[in-house]
């Protein structure tokens, strides 16, 4: 019997309507602005609001989910004799997934005929909405909660991150590259290319000057690693940047006849610490 859920965590930067269509419940993570004591869950403010405000210079400060909020979601499910397979945000940049796991452990002597099982997603944004995609699709295909596991499992060591941000000084302050190299890259327009490697972590992989050169960088990245250049399913984030999604959109469908089935702005927890301007591509590939 298929009578389990595919729960998760709003860092995965897709919108509470498209995870409705999918069929995948969910808990915030949160942030506030330095100098205020308002909370907001992820996606109750409007990006372009919010990167309007980080324009301005606004510092949004995040907040993982916590193992009373899970206890709470998970139980509730529990209780009406579904099971549940927990993707979640990326244990090298959150202890979102840890708090998850603590509390399926406590709920599993409360309900020893219900399975509950966690999977770190070791991915962040609509890269870890790709695996939660791909996911959904094996169990809809009449994968079991072990099958679904295990797949995910695997998957995600396939799902490429590649992103570029417009400013460095919001990777400066989460300690992502040092003051230095913020101060000269701002003043000579350097742009990083970064990814995410196999233990979840963000990696500066290489700079280039401009940013028309940055969005060229994550096509060329695509064309070395993607498994399907032509059919794989592809998803874009960005963090208030629509007209380099455009560019880079163009760019994959010139060069690989390839189609992106997905474009979603960078939520309000990740672009605290990306900030406006961030670029990313993310598809599955050979390896990470």
């Amino acid at each position: 019997m298929n009578n389990y859920i595919i729960y998760t965590d709003s860092a995965c930067d897709i919108s509470p309507e498209i995870l409705k269509e999918w069929g995948c419940e969910y808990l915030s993570l949160t942030f506030k602005f330095e100098g205020s004591d308002i909370e907001y869950k992820d996606g109750s403010m409007d990006t372009k609001e919010f990167y309007a405000k980080m324009r301005a210079g606004s510092v949004a400060k995040t907040s993982a989910v916590n193992v009373e909020a899970f206890s709470s979601a998970f139980e509730n499910i529990l209780s009406r004799g579904t099971d549940i397979l927990y993707i979640g945000f990326s244990s090298g940049l959150s202890t979102t997934y840890n708090s998850a796991r603590i509390a399926a452990d406590q709920l599993r002597e409360n309900y020893p005929d219900r399975k509950i099982i966690t999977l770190d997603s070791l991915s962040a944004s609509a890269g870890f909405g790709l695996l939660l995609y791909l996911t959904l699709e094996k169990k809809n295909s009449g994968a079991t909660i072990e099958e679904a596991a295990a797949f995910a499992e695997e998957m995600r060591f396939h799902l490429c991150h590649w992103f570029t941000v417009d400013d460095l000084v919001y990777l400066k302050r989460g300690g992502r590259i040092s003051p230095t190299l913020a101060f000269v890259g701002k003043a000579l327009g350097i742009k990083p290319v970064l990814h995410m490697d196999d233990e979840g972590h963000l990696i500066s992989m290489s700079k280039v000057r401009g940013r028309h050169a940055s969005v060229r960088a994550l096509a060329d990245k695509y064309g070395e690693l993607a498994l399907d250049p032509k059919d794989g399913t592809v998803f874009i984030c960005n963090g208030d940047c629509e007209n380099d999604v455009n560019d880079l959109k163009t760019i994959l469908a010139e060069r690989y006849g390839a189609k992106v089935q997905l474009v979603t702005p960078t939520g309000t927890v990740i672009g605290s610490h990306s900030g406006p301007g961030t670029l990313a591509l993310f598809f599955v590939g050979k390896h990470r």
